[in-house]
């Protein structure tokens, strides 16, 4: 995880520390890709707290990473799981120029449950940025993931991932949400393994190239084998 350990945002689902932070490091993205080539990985998987307090700053080492882990690491497929940069094409763009091999960006929740899981962030522009990153690059292969637990039903849940198809989402992950502490939100309930594979069934009708569902499922789970089944690289 980049960009520091401080995020400006307050979503109710995730333990990570609030408040402002520290300028951005640039010489974090060098960092990480030694730290890559250090452990010899064959597919990294990037992400990073919200940067609302410099968006574009956020991005630009997003870029930066990709193309240092290419420089140290030569053969290691890159993803990048991304926030929503308030909807900036500008941001967008510079991160989907650098072509990493997969773009992520979680949809986590249903739209009605937004305000109180995702402060912060809006359904359609989660969706806005999925498209958008196909009109930047077509070859982009694009991925979502989803927690369920939180209140949401199953009809919500289908049309999440209807819509995530229609801008031409190519993997979707599905997982249990699983509460980090009294003080965020209650997982209202389990989903059975019955629902779990309903769902990854119903999702691979819609178009998706790759569906991982289940409890243990997080947006990284066997991300190595998600992007050999989209033809992004080959499991060796």
């Amino acid at each position: 995880m980049m960009l520091g350990n401080t995020c400006t945002r307050r979503c109710g689902f995730c333990a990570v520390p609030k408040g402002r932070p520290d300028p951005i490091d640039f010489d974090e993205p060098r960092r990480v890709a030694e730290a890559v080539a250090t452990l010899g990985l064959k597919h990294a998987v990037i992400t990073s707290v919200n940067r609302d307090d410099d968006i574009v700053g956020g991005a630009r080492a997003f870029a930066m990473v990709i193309e240092e882990i290419r420089r140290q690491a030569p053969g290691c497929q890159v993803e990048v799981l991304i926030p929503d940069f308030q909807g900036k094409e500008e941001a967008i763009r510079i991160v989907v120029e650098a072509r990493p091999e997969m773009l992520n960006h979680n949809t986590e929740s249903v739209p009605r449950l937004y305000r109180v899981v995702r402060s912060g962030a809006r359904y359609d522009r989660t969706l806005r940025l999925l498209e958008y990153a196909k009109e930047v690059d077509p070859k982009a292969v694009t991925k979502s993931g989803v927690m369920v637990g939180l209140g949401e039903e199953m009809h919500e849940l289908l049309q999440v991932y209807r819509d995530l198809a229609a801008v031409g989402t190519d993997v979707l992950t599905i997982g249990q949400y699983l509460r980090p502490s009294k003080d965020h939100l209650p997982m209202t309930r389990y989903y059975t393994p019955e629902e779990f594979a309903f769902m990854k069934e119903e999702a691979l009708t819609m178009g998706f190239r790759h569906v991982e569902s289940g409890p243990l499922v997080r947006s990284s789970y066997h991300a190595h084998e998600q992007a050999a089944s989209t033809g992004v690289t080959l499991l060796s």
